[in-house]
């Protein structure tokens, strides 16, 4: 097989990992999220610190962070991340995953428009015609629900943001998440120092419940596997970005969202109304038309990156 091919295969993995994690979190669902949220992100930085030493690369975390500017990006990237982390988390927790995939269906197209903004980027008439169609859908489910699909446009805008800043750093991925990872240690050890010896029990408000860890051993071993499931998808991402093109990669990672709304509807028997039916179709036809757009673009460029090596050739 070849390089393309397994990039492919990485990717792929990574999303099916990625898409059927709502299962694992439903595992979890009598555990406060604040509490999920700060075990994945310790068992996050041990598993990145165990991954990067063995690569002799961990010096690469503290060179990121010594620089002012790079402190600045991981930190803001890091508010983006684990606030992104927490409402996933928190939607699957209390029955909302369908409003979680939607929120991932739509950041391809929060990233567009976060690109036409912060770098003055230019949109094809299909493109502004896709991002005309998702903000159709979105006003047509608050319409049809009474209420703007929140969880949904917090996880897109958080991730979008989160990806606008990580593309100002230029650090690799695992060596930039797990100077994230860092930045947030120290709150997730206050905050499960306060779950275990002052009874915290965060925003779920449940009385008895949280300080799971080492008390049940089934939930703590679930708490410690949110570390290699964080790491793992994201270093498959890392192998499979250096091998296949953009388009495939944006057109392979739709099946992340894809398994998570399955996930919601087939499994757990969410609701799934007509208002989301026309916005999830809605969605899914701007996909169809950024990812066609994208396409074209990309094999345009190609293209015009021959002819320019074949002029160049002929000069010779």
């Amino acid at each position: 097989m070849g390089e393309s091919g397994k990039g492919v295969l990485a990717m792929i993995a990574a999303c099916v990992i990625w898409g059927l994690s709502p299962l694992y979190y439903k595992l979890l669902a009598d555990v406060p999220p604040l509490e999920v949220l700060s075990h994945r992100t310790l068992w996050s930085l041990a598993f990145f610190g165990l991954v990067l030493l063995v690569r002799r690369r961990l010096g690469e975390v503290f060179v990121l962070l010594r620089r002012a500017r790079g402190l600045a990006l991981v930190t803001l990237a890091a508010v983006m991340i684990s606030a992104n982390w927490f409402f996933y988390i928190w939607a699957i927790q209390i029955g909302r995953t369908v409003e979680a995939s939607l929120g991932y269906y739509m950041f391809p197209l929060v990233a567009v428009m976060l690109g036409v903004v912060a770098f003055a980027e230019r949109l094809s008439r299909w493109r502004k015609l896709a991002v005309a169609m998702a903000a159709l859908a979105v006003v047509l489910l608050s319409w049809g629900l009474g209420a703007a699909p929140w969880i949904s446009l917090i996880l897109a805008g958080t991730f979008g943001l989160y990806g606008l800043l990580k593309k100002q750093s230029g650090a690799g991925p695992v060596v930039s998440v797990s100077a994230e990872v860092l930045v947030l240690a120290p709150l997730a050890v206050v905050w499960l120092w306060g779950v275990h010896a002052a009874g915290w029990t965060g925003m779920a408000g449940r009385e008895g419940e949280g300080a799971v860890f080492l008390r049940d051993a089934a939930g703590s071993l679930l708490l410690v596997f949110s570390g290699p499931m964080t790491a793992g998808p994201l270093i498959l991402f890392s192998y499979a970005s250096r091998r296949i093109t953009m388009a495939t990669l944006g057109l392979v990672q739709y099946l992340n969202p894809t398994l998570q709304f399955l996930c919601a509807v087939v499994i757990f028997g969410e609701p799934f109304t007509g208002w989301h039916g026309l916005a999830f179709a809605l969605i899914w036809a701007a996909l169809a038309i950024y990812s066609a757009d994208a396409f074209r673009q990309e094999k345009a460029a190609r293209r015009a990156k021959t002819r320019e090596s074949a002029s160049f050739t002929n000069v010779m």
